[in-house]
């Protein structure tokens, strides 16, 4: 053993460290004075293995431990990279006709006051939560997501506000609520006008006193977070009618966001088509990405999308699986849901003298061109914005008097006859 470790022909003790039948190492005592160790040294050093086995097996898992918190750290800060990519992604449009909107994120996601979005069904009113969320200091905290309407209202104090062992039939353990759960993050109550009458009056105390109360429990739990809230309906209509809290009602609306539906930014839909083409090749396992026909945005753009976003992505997909590798036509766009396209051009222009499709195509190639810096053709020009050919494209920009390059910002009025 000495000749092994480089040591000198000495007498050597040597014990071997176990922990839960695992070897950790060894431990060897020499000395250099020939003296030979007996057996009470034996016995004295025995009384040191289990000692020294319990701190090097403490030291190496606190030295994993370590390693896996870096790990997850690394993680963390890979999946929070991700997130951000996957919002500014999806919030699509936020720097054309949902500036403004984007505008009232930013101003508000750094403070800690209540936010209340409104909004129809479908317009993605969670993607702007998370939004809120991330862009805030919290965003390093939990973001709990309830849909209000989908809890019984037998079990909504328990879900909300979490209950103690033994507080009624099946309470087995002691259980954190939702409102605990967002602590130091923030909290979206999703349909938020689902809510009954006396759960309204026990969230009023949470938003008043930042704390809860357990169901079966009397301790008050102060909880530090940020309540989002959303609904599709009309709560100053319910308030009226008595379904509503007028108190919860003002407390919530301190900073009140509303998203357009998707009729009223008809001009996003070439931007969201791109996006859910995209979206759905890679949902869908599509090697080649799917093409649409000529003409075929137009007709997107034409209809009044009563189930804003999500029906589009809907209808997109459902156009995915029907062509089997065609381009995309969207026939099943019926025109009886058509609206006319005229009426979205009066809303951005000071002109109120009717107008032709022609004029109205025109005037969105038009700006669209202006985004690309006059790019027709390639990755983020005109075409691929549009969803069309950039032949076609050429071809109609040409019928239409459009003019070609970079000059078009300044020959845009060309485009608005």
């Amino acid at each position: 053993l000495a000749k092994a470790r480089n040591l000198p022909d000495s007498p050597v003790l040597a014990i071997v460290l176990l922990a839960e039948q695992s070897v950790l190492g060894s431990l060897v005592i020499t000395n250099n004075n020939g003296r030979e160790y007996t057996r009470e040294h034996m016995r004295l050093i025995s009384l040191l293995n289990e000692p020294l086995s319990i701190a090097l097996s403490n030291s190496l898992r606190y030295n994993k431990m370590k390693e896996l918190q870096q790990l997850l750290a690394e993680e963390n800060l890979f999946l929070k990279s991700e997130l951000r990519e996957k919002i500014d992604d999806e919030i699509v449009g936020a720097e054309f006709d949902l500036k403004p909107t984007m505008d009232l994120v930013t101003q508000v996601a750094p403070l800690d006051s209540p936010v209340l979005i409104l909004g129809e069904t479908g317009v993605g009113k969670e993607v702007f939560a998370n939004a809120i969320h991330d862009y805030s200091p919290r965003r390093n905290g939990p973001l709990i997501t309830v849909n209000c309407g989908a809890i019984p209202d037998t079990l909504i104090d328990s879900e909300l506000f979490g209950h103690e062992k033994g507080a009624f039939t099946g309470a087995f353990a002691r259980k954190k609520g939702r409102f605990e759960l967002a602590d130091k993050g923030t909290i979206f109550l999703d349909e938020i006008a689902e809510l009954p009458l006396d759960a309204q009056v026990r969230l009023l105390r949470v938003l008043q006193e930042k704390v809860v109360e357990r169901v079966g429990g009397t301790e008050s739990i102060p909880v530090n977070i940020r309540i989002v809230a959303a609904t599709h309906r009309n709560l100053e209509a319910m308030v009226q009618e008595g379904s509503f809290r007028e108190d919860l009602y003002f407390r919530l609306k301190v900073f009140p966001i509303v998203i357009p539906p998707l009729r009223e930014r008809a001009s996003d839909i070439p931007l969201l088509v791109q996006h859910f083409l995209r979206k759905k090749a890679r949902e869908l396992k599509i090697h080649d990405m799917p093409t649409v026909a000529p003409g075929a945005v137009d007709r997107l753009m034409a209809y009044d999308w009563p189930g804003n976003v999500r029906e589009l992505e809907n209808a997109i997909e459902r156009a995915i699986i029907l062509s089997r590798g065609k381009p995309l036509t969207f026939d099943d766009i019926l025109p009886g849901r058509m609206r006319v396209a005229e009426e979205h051009a009066r809303r951005l222009e000071p002109d109120d003298s009717p107008r032709t499709l022609d004029s109205v195509i025109a005037d969105h190639i038009g700006r669209t061109l202006e985004r690309t810096g006059g790019k027709v053709h390639g990755e983020g020009g005109a075409a691929e914005l549009l969803g069309l050919n950039a032949s076609t494209l050429r071809n109609k920009m040409r019928k239409l008097g459009i003019p070609f390059g970079r000059k078009v910002k300044n020959n845009h009025a060309a485009a608005r006859r």
